[in-house]
C-alpha cells in the first residue's frame, strides 16, 4: 500500500501563514479526523477548526483539497493553511504522524510522485527546482521556460522528425525488391540536417544557460593598490574585502554574489599582479591569473591605461582607477562613485549579449544527451549518403537517437539521476 505523506511546504520558522501539504490515498481521510463534520469540496477552500485526536482545539485554518489525478502529485492532496507559529506547526505535524499509514515526506518526494504519475517530465522537474532556487530575474525567466515544458515539446518535435525519416528509410528497406516511386535519400538528409542544426544551437546555448543558473563570473584584476578591493566593496555595499595601503594585502580570491539588473554575477577580487619573492603571494597571483582567464568577463583596473599581458581572456573592460575628480573618459572612482554606473552598464551589456545565445536546454545532462544525438544523426547521414545498402544501419542509428532524446524528459534510463535531482528539493516539495 502507498503511504500517505505529509510535510511543511513553507519555510521553517515563524510566519503569518504556514502550509502543510498531505498527499496519498488517505489524504481526505485525514481531514475527517482533524475537522468535525467537514464536507470536502475539491478545489474549494474551506474554513474550519482543526482538532487533535483527543479533541483539543489545534487551530482555525483554511483547508484546500485536490482530488487526484487533478493535483500536483496526481494523488489526493490536501493543503492545511495554518497560522504560522512554531507551536501550531509542530502540533499539526505531530497529529498527522499519529495517523495510520502516514509518514513525513522525504526530500522531493511530492515532486517525485508527480513524475511517477506523469504530471511532470524530468526536464520540467529540473525547471521547478531551478525556479525554487532562482535569485535573479534571468534565473526566474529561464526556470519558467523549462518548467513550462518547452524542452520536452522541442524533443518531441525532433523525435517526430526522426520517426518520419525512419519511416522513409523503412519503406525503401521493406520494398527493396519492388519499385519504390522516389529516392528518399534527399528528403531524409534534409530532415537530419535540420535536426542537427537545431541540436547544435541548443548544445551551444547550454553553457550560457548553466552560467545563468550558477552565476556569471567577473574578475577584477590589476596591479597592487590600484583599488580592486575598494571597488568590490563599493559594488557589494559592504566591507567584503580588506583594504590597505600595503601591497599584497589580497592574496586569495574573494567572491561576492550580486544581482546586476536581473543577471546573477559573482564578482572576484584577486591578488595584485606583480613580481614578488613571497611564495604565498606568488601562489595567489597565479590563482588570480588562472581565474581571470577562465572568467566570463575581466575588469582591468590600471593607473596608466596599459593592459596586463598576463590576462589572455578576450572579454576585457579596462578602466583607469582612482579618478576621484571625474575628469577622464574611462576613469573610475570607488570612493566618489564616478564611472561605476557606466561600468555596471557595460558589464550588463557584455553579459547580456551572452544571454541572447541561450537555448531551452539548461543542464550538462541535457548537453550530453544532445551531443550524443548529434553524433548518431551524423552517422545516420553518412549511411544514408552511402546508399540503400546501408539504410538498415542508418535506421538503427535513428532508433538509438530517438531513445537518447527520450532521456531529456525522463522516458528512459533516469533512475540513476532521480535521487540526485529530488534530493535538492525541500521536504514540502
Amino acid at each position: 500500500m502507498v503511504d500517505t505523506i505529509y510535510a511543511l511546504a513553507t519555510p521553517q520558522g515563524r510566519a503569518g501563514v504556514a502550509v502543510v501539504r498531505i498527499s496519498g490515498p488517505d489524504a481526505f481521510m485525514s481531514l475527517h479526523s482533524l475537522c468535525n463534520d467537514i464536507r470536502i469540496k475539491p478545489r474549494k477552500t474551506i474554513l474550519c477548526d482543526l482538532y487533535t485526536q483527543e479533541g483539543t482545539h489545534l487551530d482555525r485554518a483554511l483547508v484546500l483539497p485536490f482530488k487526484g489525478p487533478h493535483s500536483f502529485t496526481g494523488e489526493d492532496v490536501v493543503e492545511l493553511h495554518l497560522h504560522g507559529s512554531i507551536a501550531v506547526i509542530q502540533k499539526a505535524l505531530e497529529v498527522l504522524s499519529r495517523i495510520a499509514n502516514f509518514r513525513q515526506a522525504l526530500p522531493g518526494e511530492f515532486t517525485r510522485r508527480a513524475f511517477l504519475n506523469e504530471k511532470l517530465d524530468l526536464a520540467e522537474i529540473e525547471g521547478l527546482a531551478d525556479l525554487i532556487e532562482a535569485e535573479t530575474e534571468a534565473q526566474r525567466v529561464q526556470a519558467l521556460k523549462v518548467l513550462s515544458g518547452k524542452l520536452g515539446e522541442r524533443a518531441q518535435e525532433w523525435r517526430s522528425m526522426i520517426i518520419k525519416a525512419m519511416a522513409l528509410i523503412e519503406v525503401t528497406i521493406d520494398f527493396a525488391d519492388e519499385e519504390v516511386p522516389t529516392d528518399v535519400s534527399k528528403d531524409v538528409l534534409s530532415i537530419l540536417t535540420n535536426i542537427i542544426s537545431d541540436l547544435d544551437v541548443e548544445s551551444t546555448g547550454i553553457s550560457v544557460a548553466e552560467r545563468i543558473r550558477v552565476g556569471f563570473e567577473v574578475a577584477i584584476v590589476g596591479k597592487p593598490n590600484v583599488g580592486k578591493s575598494t571597488l568590490l566593496n563599493a559594488l557589494a555595499g559592504r566591507e567584503a574585502a580588506i583594504t590597505s595601503e600595503q601591497a599584497g594585502t589580497t592574496r586569495d580570491i574573494i567572491e561576492v554574489r550580486m544581482d546586476l539588473d536581473g543577471l546573477p554575477v559573482t564578482m572576484l577580487d584577486t591578488a595584485g599582479l606583480r613580481e614578488t619573492s613571497n611564495l604565498i603571494e606568488t601562489k595567489g597571483i597565479h590563482r588570480a591569473i588562472e581565474r581571470a582567464n577562465s572568467s566570463d568577463l575581466v575588469i582591468v583596473l590600471t593607473d596608466d591605461g596599459e593592459g596586463l599581458p598576463e590576462i589572455k581572456n578576450p572579454n576585457i573592460l579596462t578602466f583607469i582607477s582612482k579618478c576621484d575628480d571625474g575628469n577622464m573618459k574611462n576613469g573610475l572612482s570607488a570612493v566618489t562613485g564616478f564611472g561605476i554606473d557606466k561600468m555596471i552598464d557595460l558589464i550588463k551589456n557584455k553579459l547580456g549579449d551572452n544571454v541572447q545565445n541561450q537555448g531551452i536546454a539548461t543542464r550538462f545532462r541535457h548537453k550530453e544527451a544532445i551531443d550524443r544525438s548529434i553524433n548518431k544523426l551524423k552517422t545516420a547521414k553518412k549511411f544514408v549518403a552511402d546508399g540503400p545498402a546501408f539504410y538498415d544501419l542508418a535506421a538503427e542509428e535513428l532508433r538509438q537517437t530517438a531513445y537518447t532524446l527520450d532521456e531529456l524528459f525522463g522516458k528512459v534510463d533516469v533512475e540513476k539521476i532521480l535521487d540526485e535531482i529530488f534530493s535538492s528539493f525541500c521536504l514540502g516539495k
